[in-house]
């Protein structure tokens, strides 16, 4: 909910704070016109004109081969991009415009651009790019002695040591800043160093201090002429205000209207100038605070004006969320069919800036989920409900459609932003629908709500759904404790959420699930249930895996469904079977290589063999069918901080779509990814959304991979077993996994469901 607010602050920021649009003298040369033209539009809130200007200007310095030109142009460019959320194009800008002001010499140029991408790059990241860029720019600042710029450094330092949990650097930053544009007579640049020092008071504990400090910065920018700039820092003002109240409950009427006095403000600035992208979040964040009032119809007025203002000013990253505030609105309101259409209207808007909202400025650890997975769920509750009214099957049918089509939506942006690469929509591509590939396979499809779960199922008749009286946070809460209990292979603690859990999931489809004759279950699991495995499920007399093979995909449409053509099998089989890095030793690895050898074409890296130059060198010279990796491997919320254990360092995520990626390109991609002792941690549903995804990732049609540390003698017999099973063209590769499973399930040493559970066919199990 707050990533359309980081935007904000991130257009605010930066417009004031790359290098500030300047008139200039128009000499009659059409690139210095461009450039005029290009500020004229900024200061007035034309981001797309201004950004257009100044790469018309740019275009005409480079003929003119004038390098102070281009300089300029290239520093104004990325001022404009970034304003829009287009943070790589910014950063691509000034690195271009330094290593020209580098050339030419310029200290006071290469000062202010350094400064710009220190700024830039704490939206980019990593933090130590962003640091090392600012303070290499404050040093030069310093020793050009100029102050402005200093204090222009120094309030953006301040933002990235709030994002680095340094607060007492950063108010010491914040404060150098507004002495420095005191000094300076740059009253909008004192009151922003006074709105962000605030965050930093009220996290302190100092919300007296903080409510003085935002008066300090109304009183700066009431008596100020209008501009983008203003108006804008305006906003930030209001929404600064706002924040505050939860830490003055006694002081909330008070700012409750000093938020909405502020707002209108800003709104009535950026009407007077034009500026209608910085009206819409003006008119859209004080209808928000009438919605939070419960004043539905003011709010809904507010609403919609900011809905007309963005359309007029072509800012897709705030219509969405006025049109998400609208379809909660005229929801309230009773006006069900307008809501559902507003809704509707704020996800299509929404795909269109998707992955600019991926990198927001001093964005934090807020997953997409938690950030914009409401606008998602709550128009597929609305589209569930709407279906639940209905009787007709035929009425039914297109509601239940678009309400799982909107979930893939979702899962297609969480996934390609867990990431942080375009890998999803290479697999959309080659998009064929898994619930109709199959006569003998049915994809469950769970949707956890607040107050509900829905199971959308499809079976031969078509889809339809089940309806489950179980929340989101009890089935969290049932999930966890089957987990945890599933990893103690000493007890049966885990049956009772085992049992339960079936009732939940299983139990109401059962007879449907009979008379359809189908052997495999693919699961589409979400949040929790992605960390559990379906196979573990039980009736009260027997496992699930007793009854159907099991598999699970990230989303229906994240898939390339084929079966392996099993008379041209070739693998490459690679592992560590020492202890390396700090990792205990794996005995069984050696008999499990060796058994594969026995059963297909197999190229064997082991040990010192297997090292990651191997690896590339033998996947760029080589066409495999299966990558099967032996080695410990961790998955993380961090897909940086994942891995898989070479004998000579860290497979990484980045690094395996690299090496795996080639296969991508081919006529035959690779046809299955195995990891037979990787790990994700309890309760993580990030690090599942990774195992989940491993497929995706890779460019591979499917992975079989653990949900944690297995014992190393059944991993090898397991999959040994897998490998038998998947020599058989009769049957799938969930078939055999599910084969492997029961043979291990029927040895009384490991038939707890800790042992054999774990592995998972993730992506087609065809």
């Amino acid at each position: 909910m707050r990533e359309c607010l980081r935007r904000l602050v991130a257009a605010l920021v930066i417009a004031g704070t790359l290098i500030a649009p300047t008139t200039l003298s128009a000499a009659g040369a059409p690139a210095d016109e461009y450039m005029e033209r290009g500020a004229q539009a900024f200061r007035h809130g034309r981001l797309d004109d201004a950004v257009a200007s100044w790469t018309e200007a740019l275009q005409l310095y480079a003929k003119q081969r004038s390098i102070e030109g281009q300089i300029r142009a290239l520093a104004q460019l990325a001022t404009g991009q970034a304003g829009l959320g287009q943070y790589r194009q910014a950063a691509n800008s000034l690195e271009r415009a330094l290593e020209l002001a580098e050339g030419a010499g310029d200290a006071k140029r290469i000062a202010s651009v350094r400064a710009a991408l220190g700024n830039v790059y704490i939206a980019l990241g990593p933090p130590d790019t962003a640091e090392g860029y600012l303070r290499s720019a404050l040093a030069l600042a310093r020793q050009q002695q100029d102050p402005a710029l200093a204090a222009t450094i120094l309030n953006n330092l301040g933002n990235l040591l709030v994002v680095r949990q340094k607060p007492a650097e950063a108010v010491a930053a914040y404060t150098e800043s507004i002495a420095l544009a005191t000094a300076e007579q740059h009253r909008v640049l004192r009151a922003r160093s006074r709105i962000n020092l605030v965050a930093v008071l009220r996290q302190q504990g100092t919300p007296g201090d903080a409510k003085r400090v935002l008066d300090e910065a109304f009183d700066e920018l009431k008596s100020a002429p209008p501009s983008h700039e203003v108006a804008f820092t305006l906003v930030s003002l209001g929404l600064a205000y706002r924040d505050l109240r939860p830490a003055l409950p006694a002081a909330n009427d008070a700012l409750l209207l000093q938020t909405g006095t502020v707002l209108n403000a800003a709104g009535t600035a950026a009407e007077r100038i034009g500026d209608r992208r910085t009206a819409s979040y003006a008119w859209g964040y004080l209808g928000e605070l009438y919605e939070t009032e419960r004043r539905d119809t003011e709010a809904l007025d507010l609403t919609r004006k900011a809905i007309f203002a963005a359309q007029q000013a072509n800012a897709p990253e705030s219509l969405y969320r006025w049109q998400w505030q609208a379809g909660r609105l005229l929801w309230a309101l009773g006006n069900n069919d307008d809501a559902i259409a507003a809704y509707r209207r704020a996800v299509v808007t929404l795909q269109a800036v998707r992955p600019e909202l991926s990198v927001a400025y001093g964005a934090t650890s807020t997953s997409f989920r938690d950030s914009l997975g409401p606008l998602y769920f709550e128009l597929v509750d609305l589209l569930l409900r709407r279906a639940g009214s209905l009787q007709r099957r035929e009425d039914i049918a297109p509601y239940l459609v678009e309400a799982r089509e909107t979930v893939e939506l979702f899962k297609v942006a969480e996934l390609r932003d867990f990431f942080r690469d375009d890998c999803v929509d290479t697999a959309l591509s080659k998009v064929t629908k898994l619930d109709v590939v199959s006569q003998t396979a049915v994809v469950i499809y769970p949707i956890l709500l607040r107050d509900r779960t829905e199971l959308l199922v499809s079976l031969p008749g078509g889809l339809r759904n089940v309806v489950v009286p179980v929340g989101l946070e009890a089935m969290t809460q049932e999930v966890r404790q089957f987990r945890r209990k599933l990893e103690k292979r000493t007890t049966r603690e885990y049956l009772p959420h085992a049992r339960k859990l079936y009732d939940w999931l299983i139990r109401p489809l059962e007879a449907e699930l009979a008379a359809a004759r189908v052997d495999t279950l693919v699961f589409v699991p979400d949040g929790p249930l992605r960390t559990i495995p379906m196979a573990a499920l039980h009736d009260g007399k027997q496992f699930l895996v007793a009854k159907y093979a099991t598999a699970i995909t990230p989303g229906l449409n994240l898939t390339d469904p084929r079966s392996i053509r099993r008379e041209k099998v070739k693998v490459l089989a690679v592992g560590v079977t020492e202890a390396v890095q700090g990792f205990a030793p794996l005995p069984s690895v050696a008999g499990e290589l060796e058994a594969l050898r026995t059963l297909f074409k197999t190229t064997t890296l082991v040990n010192e063999q297997f090292v990651l130059a191997n690896l590339e060198k033998k996947l760029k010279e080589e066409q495999f069918t299966i990558l099967h990796v032996a080695s410990h491997g961790q998955f993380e919320s961090d897909p940086a901080k994942t891995f898989l254990l070479a004998f000579d360092g860290k497979l990484t995520m980045d690094r395996l779509d690299q090496f795996i990626g080639l296969f991508k390109f081919r006529d035959e991609p690779l046809e299955l990814l195995t990891l037979s002792a990787c790990d994700s941690a309890e309760g993580d549903d990030r690090a599942a959304l990774g195992l989940a995804g491993i497929a995706i990732k890779a460019g591979a049609r499917s992975a079989v991979a653990t949900f944690w540390q297995v014992h190393d003698e059944v991993a090898a017999e397991l999959i040994t077993e897998f490998y038998r099973g998947l020599q058989n063209p009769e049957i799938s590769r969930a078939s055999a996994l599910r084969k492997a499973q029961l043979k291990i399930l029927a040895d009384p040493r490991f038939e707890h469901p800790g042992f054999w559970a774990p592995f998972l066919m993730i992506n087609s199990w065809l």
